[in-house]
């Protein structure tokens, strides 16, 4: 059983920077995705593949403990009935029962293959007597763009989102309706088998069933056999006032779906907030700038400014403002819970183009005047 090689799922090579494997995956996902074509089950299948590569190469620390565990499986260790090229994603999911993303969480880290050991093959007994039970589901995790006035504000949005559903022809089984499932001739329907590993004889999931004791004879027609359909859902969101780039808004019950009658997971989003073409946000403090006039500066104004409330506040700039100064309009920037940040306003000052000869010499004068005043 060979390692899936979320590289080549994507097209990318090895060495690939994150924007490369942004594009890959955009290009892929539209041309495989359920909707553009309908009842081929191998363009949803793909569609999948190409979810989980993406999952996993575009977060830096899933892509290191990938890297690290091809390495490993790549280095030869077999230790007697380790395979080489053991897909641990596999194994996962059919030993979960079900289409399952492979986590990296499941191994506890990378740094110690004890643990390895510890998390999988010495728990077979364990897994052994849960495989059944009923199973939280996995949660997922997606990215989304949303204004930067909703975001500011806060409100309501609509989100499209591509889920995985148990699918509802086989129940999550796997197997044709009507069909029979025999027992697996390697572990005798135990789900376990021994194996030794120098002094010591340890028990794992059977690699022919993945730990069900019982292989599928028909898979099902919808599914393939994984238990799973991929669907497409529209999910209302509430943004809170204040949301930052950067955060996180978990929806309670959107991700996966559970296993024997368990909980679906939930779905974890990171917000990106599109930019403002007028202003800049800070942690709950807005800056912008506006412009006056060289006459708006010498013998100052009030301004009208722009706020991110959606009401104007009046700006007075003083006689004398020179380009570059910051004014601060108080409680006027963001709010989230009981705090409000305040915004700060840079004037420049635009300079005339294009003089006459006649401003020109108006203007030598005063500035002639200018320098006679400063002299006494």
């Amino acid at each position: 059983m060979a390692q899936k090689d979320y590289y080549r799922i994507l097209g990318v090579s090895e060495n690939a920077s994150q924007e490369e494997i942004k594009r890959a995956y955009r290009r892929l996902a539209k041309k495989y995705h359920p909707d553009a074509n309908p009842g081929d089950p191998s363009a949803a299948e793909r569609f999948k593949e190409i979810n989980e590569a993406h999952e996993v190469l575009s977060d830096p620390q899933k892509r290191k403990q990938y890297d690290d565990l091809r390495h490993f499986a790549n280095t030869g260790f077999t230790g007697r009935g380790f395979e080489q090229g053991f897909d641990f994603n596999e194994f996962l999911r059919q030993f979960g029962g079900g289409a399952r993303t492979f986590t990296f969480e499941d191994l506890g880290g990378l740094g110690d293959f004890g643990d390895i050991f510890s998390a999988i093959f010495d728990r077979g007994e364990t897994f052994r007597s849960q495989r059944y039970g009923p199973r939280r589901g996995e949660d997922r995790y997606s990215e989304i763009e949303i204004p930067f006035d909703l975001a500011t504000k806060g409100g309501k949005t609509v989100i499209t989102v591509d889920r995985e559903e148990v699918c509802s022809r086989c129940g999550g089984s796997g197997a044709q309706p009507g069909s029979k499932s025999q027992t697996c001739p390697q572990c005798g329907g135990q789900g376990t088998i021994s194996m030794i590993q120098g002094a010591f004889a340890v028990s794992r999931p059977c690699p022919r069933c993945f730990g069900r004791g019982e292989i599928i004879t028909q898979p099902c027609a919808s599914c393939g056999g994984t238990g799973r359909t991929i669907a497409r859902k529209r999910i209302s969101l509430t943004i809170p006032e204040g949301t930052e780039d950067g955060s996180t808004i978990r929806l309670r019950g959107q991700g996966q779906p559970g296993f024997a009658g368990g909980p679906p997971g939930d779905l974890i989003l990171k917000v990106r907030v599109l930019p403002h073409h007028f202003f800049k946000r800070k942690g709950l403090d807005i800056f912008c700038e506006v412009k006056i006039s060289l006459e708006q500066a010498l013998l100052g104004t009030k301004l009208k400014v722009k706020t991110v409330n959606g009401r104007q506040a009046i700006l007075r700039i003083p006689p004398g403002t020179q380009p570059g100064t910051t004014f601060k309009l108080k409680g006027l920037g963001v709010k989230s819970d009981s705090r409000t940040g305040d915004q700060y306003v840079t004037v420049n000052v635009e300079l005339p183009k294009n003089l006459s000869s006649e401003q020109q010499a108006l203007f030598k004068k005063f500035a002639e005047s200018l320098k006679s005043q400063g002299s006494r």
